[in-house]
């Protein structure tokens, strides 16, 4: 039987969608997977699975997805409890999550993908009681952590910015329609006061407060470096403060003149302070006829893109998938 409220990540990447994960992945009561990508790829995607060759595209491309197969489906198993009741992307979605809390021996499930926020509507249409937790860091710090941990080069502040922009206003809008269900946790904000942010992240989902979460032990690799910072390794299983604030360290001036201007207004809303950067007249020329422009017609195609891939986005075959993820 379902769990009647599953766990939902969402937040742009770069974002402390990992640290969360992590530490939620740790409650004793709490199974979480990621970028199994769900409802980006496969959700409606297959027509009416009441129709049995619907199912079996969808199921067989499901259990063939690259990023599945940690979960170690069972197909028959799958597609004979599936027949036992409404024939829902939901229903189906969810005896992949449940097998898996099933063989960790924890009653809950969650997940954590690209994209969730968008598809937050259609997660609590399934899933009425499921719990939404979105992640909001600073847009400057964000946009540096991708400069970091990619190689920097042109018009990469633009993506950022949309990616941040985009994200943030889905956020107040999923806030408003669903305050139960939906909470804005900015990055700040846990990495600062870890033991009473996940106190109330507990209140939130419905859970008593675990220590053991903060020992991060059910994902070795965000532990053993140190659970949240693209600068540098700490000790195992320490939440730094280290990566707040170091935009200024990565980011030009002209960068971060750049995000304010276009993120001011949510900046605001989510508590960030702006630097105000001035421009010297030498730089502030070369911004305002050069970079402004160039930048902002990046950020509105990279806008559009998105727009266009959330609506029309289809999962290639499934083997076509897993080499392209081979060559990764």
């Amino acid at each position: 039987m379902t769990h009647p409220e599953p766990i939902f990540l969402a937040g742009p990447d770069r974002s402390g969608t990992s640290l969360i994960y992590t530490l939620l992945a740790s409650h004793p009561n709490i199974a979480m997977v990621r970028r199994t990508n769900m409802w980006r790829y496969f959700y409606g995607r297959f027509g009416d699975l009441s129709d049995a060759q619907n199912l079996e595209r969808c199921l067989t491309s499901m259990v063939t997805f690259k990023r599945m197969r940690h979960l170690l489906p069972d197909p028959d198993r799958i597609r004979r409890e599936f027949q036992q009741g409404e024939p829902t992307y939901g229903r189906l979605f969810a005896l992949f999550y449940e097998h898996h809390a099933e063989r960790m021996g924890k009653p809950r499930w969650g997940d954590k993908s690209l994209h969730t926020e968008h598809y937050a509507g259609k997660i609590l249409m399934e899933y009425p009681n499921a719990k939404i937790i979105h992640m909001m860091r600073d847009p400057r710090d964000r946009a540096a952590s991708m400069m970091k941990r990619y190689e920097k080069n042109q018009g990469r502040v633009a993506a950022a910015t949309g990616r941040w922009l985009s994200s943030a206003k889905v956020a107040q809008r999923n806030q408003s329609r669903y305050p139960g269900n939906y909470k804005v946790l900015r990055y700040e904000t846990l990495v600062e006061r870890p033991e009473e942010t996940l106190r109330e992240v507990c209140t939130f989902i419905n859970e008593a407060y675990a220590p053991e979460m903060l020992q991060m032990d059910a994902v070795p690799e965000m532990k053993n470096r140190g659970g949240n910072s693209s600068y540098g390794t700490f000790e195992r299983a320490v939440i730094s403060t280290r990566s707040v604030g170091r935009y200024r360290e990565v980011l030009s001036p002209s960068d971060i003149r750049f995000i304010e201007l276009f993120a001011k207004r949510d900046m605001d809303r989510y508590d960030y302070r702006r630097d105000g950067i001035d421009l010297s007249p030498r730089d502030g020329l070369a911004f305002y006829a050069a970079e402004l422009p160039f930048n902002s017609l990046r950020m509105a195609g990279w806008l559009a893109l998105q727009a266009w891939t959330l609506n029309h986005e289809r999962i290639p075959a499934a083997k076509i998938m897993a080499d392209m993820e081979e060559a990764e």
